[in-house]
């Protein structure tokens, strides 16, 4: 056979297999699912399988209330805060090199919308500004080096002055976006773009302002956010307005945002109201479209821990932690239930069984709210809430000083760090609130888990087949089935044991009434609870002098299949976990070990318990 009479036979062979192999596969479509499969695992899984942790909400120079604080300017600004975020060592305003001991791998700038950027241009002289009148006017103070606070609080007034100048806001927008573009690094590192909208409500109590602040992430590049400009409260102190920009900016641009509800604990009782900004009862499409912009909820931050509150739980023994009401002059217990998160999510409930529509359905992050570009919230590397507040002998003399919580961060399960799969884990709910610690937890609910699913090294792939994650909903109980939950927390690689694993259950009676219980379903050290459900302290091992503690208690990872014996499927229900370290120091231990600090008043705590709260996991009849 010639050569070219062999090339004419294989491609003759060729064509012939081809027509074989296209009738074999038309006659039998099942034959692809084989070509499909492999025998790696990985390839076929179908879910998260990485948490990511991170900062939602971190204030830069650009912010008027950071730039300056007791005469300290922050130097620090949106490139320090992402270089820092992402392990990089930088320079605090005091001089000190600063570095995390980890890199975080997501971060949000969320700059006041309110006169952004004001502040550092006014030290800049820039023109834009002074072609401004209020800019001029501030201009002329700061250059007279006139207390800062005598004007700059004014931004929050009932007759604020503002900054119109739309080339000068929209130099401020485009930094903003251009930087969070130039630092997302797809698959190592995200950055979002994002703002923070900060209305300040008189409180009809006296006493001080309403605090209903949210943070507005974007998903989307500099290209589509530069088509809208950040909404403040000049624009609208209503929620309900805010809804209507998040609305237009979808509508307008193809884009897709969200908003995050923080600091409940200083709103007065409005954070959760169940009227709407006119004072009305809420409404159907008031719980829609709440529902749909606010998925989160940040319920830990560097302003107090918002979970819950021992006047509105007096049965949790860990409620009273890290209680912070900063400029709050008057407290009414009565307003607490509107301001926290658990009550809060009972409510929800309420709403629900008379509006159909859950307004209060959120998911549950932590976030540090820190006002110094710096994201760092490790008891023994706390840098600090503002430059004022760095570390030094003084700080925790500060008015603020001792008072302010070394958290949070928010945990995502995602598929990958990119962000269009974070955001897309954030609008699910599947998220949760560490006040520090990287702890990594899954909580997943269905009807037929067993016992030994708990002991699985693939606990993840059987938590998807058979229920769904935090952030996700069980409908309507099969008959004589009881809900049950697949539960494993995993301590933070660098940080202390687990103390327990708690399930807490919010849910409506048939009578309308709304209650909550505290489950200890996995208890560290072979615990168990007593006749009248009473547990045994861990344990402290915490020496404050030295600012140390050990693992010689608690445990590495808890885990267990968990099922409510108190189930009525007709009730409305949330669940969700909340999991405790052991005791270890607080970062106040660690700074008077480091400047050998003498006589500090009993009043100050020196031991913390770190924890984490998930997202629930709500039951429909």
């Amino acid at each position: 056979m010639t050569s070219s009479n062999k090339k004419r036979w294989f491609k003759l062979q060729i064509i012939q297999y081809s027509y074989v192999l296209v009738l074999l596969f038309t006659l039998n479509p099942n034959l692809w699912a084989d070509v499909e499969k492999t025998y790696s695992p990985s390839v076929a899984a179908d879910y998260p399988q990485h948490v990511y942790f991170g900062d939602t909400h971190l204030h830069t120079n650009l912010s008027f209330d950071a730039y300056r604080r007791d005469n300290q300017t922050l130097k620090l600004g949106l490139a320090d805060a992402y270089q820092f975020a992402r392990g990089e060592t930088v320079r605090l305003n005091n001089g000190m090199a600063a570095r995390l001991h980890r890199p975080l791998d997501f971060l949000v700038i969320a700059d006041h919308a309110e006169n952004v950027g004001v502040m550092r241009g006014l030290e800049q002289s820039d023109p834009l500004l002074l072609s401004t009148e209020v800019g001029k006017r501030w201009y002329q103070k700061f250059q007279a080096q006139d207390d800062v606070n005598t004007y700059i609080w004014k931004t929050f007034g009932p007759e604020p002055p503002i900054v119109r100048n739309e080339a000068f806001r929209q130099s401020i927008w485009e930094e903003v976006t251009a930087n969070a573009d130039k630092y997302n690094d797809p698959g190592k590192f995200t950055a979002f773009i994002g703002f923070e909208w900060t209305p300040i409500i008189t409180s009809e109590t006296g006493g001080g302002n309403a605090h209903l602040h949210r943070v507005v992430l974007f998903e989307d590049n500099a290209t589509r956010a530069n088509q809208v400009l950040p909404f403040s409260l000049y624009d609208s102190q209503d929620p309900e307005d805010l809804w209507t920009y998040l609305e237009r900016y979808e509508h307008n641009t193809g884009g897709k945002v969200l908003a995050i509800s923080h600091n409940g604990n200083l709103s007065y009782g409005k954070m959760f109201a169940v009227e709407d900004s006119k004072g009305n009862p809420l409404s159907k499409e008031y719980a829609k479209t709440r529902s749909r912009w606010e998925p989160l909820y940040e319920a830990t931050q560097t302003k107090g821990d918002s979970e819950t509150h021992p006047t509105v739980s007096p049965k949790d023994e860990f409620a009273d932690f890290e209680r912070w009401f900063g400029n709050r002059k008057q407290k009414i217990d009565e307003q607490r239930i509107y301001e926290y998160a658990r009550p809060a999510l009972k409510l929800g409930l309420q709403q629900q069984a008379k509006l159909g529509i859950n307004p209060f359905k959120f998911g549950m992050i932590g976030s540090t709210d820190g006002h110094s570009a710096i994201s760092a919230v490790e008891e023994d590397n706390y840098l600090g809430v503002l430059s004022s507040l760095e570390p030094g002998p003084d700080r925790i003399e500060n008015p603020l000083g001792w008072k302010i919580n070394a958290a949070g961060y928010a945990a995502v399960w995602a598929e990958e760090n990119t962000r269009e799969s974070l955001f897309a884990a954030m609008k699910r709910k599947e998220v949760y609130a560490t006040t520090g610690p990287r702890m990594t937890v899954r909580f997943f609910g269905g009807w037929e888990y067993d016992i030994n699913d708990a002991i699985r090294p693939d606990l993840a792939k059987i938590g998807y087949s058979k229920g769904v994650p935090m952030g996700g909903d069980l409908t309507n109980a099969p008959k004589g089935k009881t809900p049950n939950f697949l539960i494993r927390a995993v301590k933070d690689p660098d940080g202390a044991n687990l103390d327990r694993v708690q399930v807490i259950k919010g849910w409506r009676d048939k009578n309308g009434a709304l209650h909550e219980k505290i489950y200890n379903v996995a208890l560290s050290d072979g615990r168990k609870e007593n006749r009248k459900g009473k547990v045994k302290p861990v344990g402290n091992t915490v020496d404050i002098k030295d600012a140390s503690y050990t693992n010689s208690i608690g445990d590495p990872e808890l885990a267990v299949v968990w099922k409510d014996p108190d189930f009525n499927k007709n009730e409305l229900a949330f669940y969700y976990v909340r999991v405790l370290e052991i005791p270890t120091p607080r970062w106040t231990a660690y700074d008077a070990k480091y400047y050998d600090l003498k006589n500090i008043p009993k009043e100050i705590p020196m031991i913390t318990q770190e924890r984490a709260y998930t997202s629930p996991i709500w039951y429909e009849p």
